[in-house]
């Protein structure tokens, strides 16, 4: 995994106010934490972080550059971004630091490569997840995973057990996971004729039988 500079600057903690003037001023507020470091509040160039880093897929490592001591050469994983609900900017941003010597756990996407034999017959491609969880090195984390479907017919599908995991990383799973499956086209029921309503007619009462008057 290619490791991406980026240059970040430590900044006193504060309120919701500051942090508002941070953006305003073209920053990203941010903190850098992991099992062996304090948690130290970060400030991260806006432009750099969202063109380089921001809209990659994936888990990213990145190394930071910095003017403090505490931060210099500190590799981090982005671990979380928070986007503004309405604009889409990222409005924070948390990075874990990690031990490239260690492994750790990261999530790794999936993309659904060929045309499926079932969908070519009419079936529908389902993708059942979009990534998984694998254990390796920091360095070792893979961009994405391939999984072919071109061999996949209407009722069949592919799982994880399925994968060809490169040398050095081991996918987490507890039972082989379905990846991805070719489903039937979905038949669309034709709907039930109603009886037409039956208008109801309005009968005039039979007049009443008119009284013979007795012959006198």
């Amino acid at each position: 995994m290619e490791t991406l500079e980026i240059q970040v600057d430590a900044r006193d903690p504060g309120s919701k106010q500051k942090a508002r003037r941070l953006r305003r001023s073209g920053k990203i507020p941010g903190v850098l934490y992991g099992p062996k470091t304090q948690t130290i509040a970060l400030e991260l160039n806006k432009k750099e972080f969202s063109s380089r880093v921001a809209g990659l897929e994936g888990s990213h490592l990145v190394r930071l550059k910095s003017d403090a001591t505490s931060l210099v050469d500190k590799v981090a994983l982005v671990k979380e971004m928070q986007f503004h609900p309405i604009t889409g900017e990222v409005v924070h941003a948390d990075l874990y630091e990690v031990d490239l010597t260690a492994k750790i756990r990261v999530q790794v996407p999936l993309h659904f490569v060929g045309k499926a034999v079932g969908v070519v017959r009419g079936g529908i491609l389902q993708p059942i997840v979009r990534e998984i969880e694998v254990e390796c090195l920091p360095l070792d984390i893979p961009d994405f995973f391939n999984v072919e479907v071109s061999d996949l017919d209407i009722g069949d599908s592919a799982h994880i057990e399925d994968l060809t995991m490169p040398e050095g990383i081991k996918a987490i799973y507890e039972s082989n996971l379905a990846l991805v499956a070719v489903v039937p086209p979905t038949v669309e029921e034709a709907p039930t004729p109603t009886a037409a309503p039956v208008e109801a007619v309005a009968v005039a009462p039979a007049a009443p039988e008119e009284t013979k008057e007795s012959e006198s």
